[in-house]
């Protein structure tokens, strides 16, 4: 009986430690209990080479992250936090040049340019470029490993933009 007793008054201290400073979530996602809310805009594509799928597929990404990792309810109107922004370079250049001076590799780099709002602590208001690549081979033909390359470099992109907005470590 005393053993049980030590482990509930246990676990009770550790559940009061972690939520003490705000909700804690197991991704690392660290919001104040009073954020409810996030508006995540579409992210249209203003690079001067334009991939098609590209805006959809990183902003349902972002979308995707945002509710499946945080208790947050995604909203159009006034919402606690704002995410906004475009995607602002996608291009193609050829690394690991080998003899005969053509490229062994080639890395598709995506660019976004994002701005967080947070109505709650502004202190943790950012605008910030966030930049993601995925090599391939030259003997790839692009457009057969394009919408794999976007969809990887995407979660890369949403990884750094996820844990700058609400992983504070």
């Amino acid at each position: 009986m005393r053993k049980s007793i030590l482990h509930t008054a246990l676990i009770l201290v550790i559940m009061f430690s972690m939520t003490g400073c705000g909700i804690y979530s197991f991704t690392g996602a660290s919001l104040a209990p009073e954020i409810k809310s996030i508006n995540i805009s579409y992210f249209d594509n203003k690079a001067r080479l334009v991939q098609p799928q590209l805006s959809q597929v990183f902003t349902d990404a972002l979308k995707d992250r945002f509710v499946s990792q945080t208790s947050l309810d995604l909203t159009n109107d006034f919402a606690d936090l704002y995410l906004e922004g475009y995607i602002s370079d996608y291009k193609i250049a050829p690394i690991a040049i080998q003899a005969g001076e053509s490229a062994a590799m080639n890395r598709l780099t995506i660019t976004v340019k994002v701005k967080f709002t947070n109505e709650i602590e502004p202190i943790q208001n950012f605008e910030q470029n966030f930049s993601a690549y995925e090599d391939f081979s030259r003997d790839d033909d692009l457009s057969s490993v394009e919408g794999t390359l976007i969809e990887q470099i995407s979660e890369y992109l949403v990884d750094d933009i996820f844990n700058k907005a609400v992983v504070n470590w």
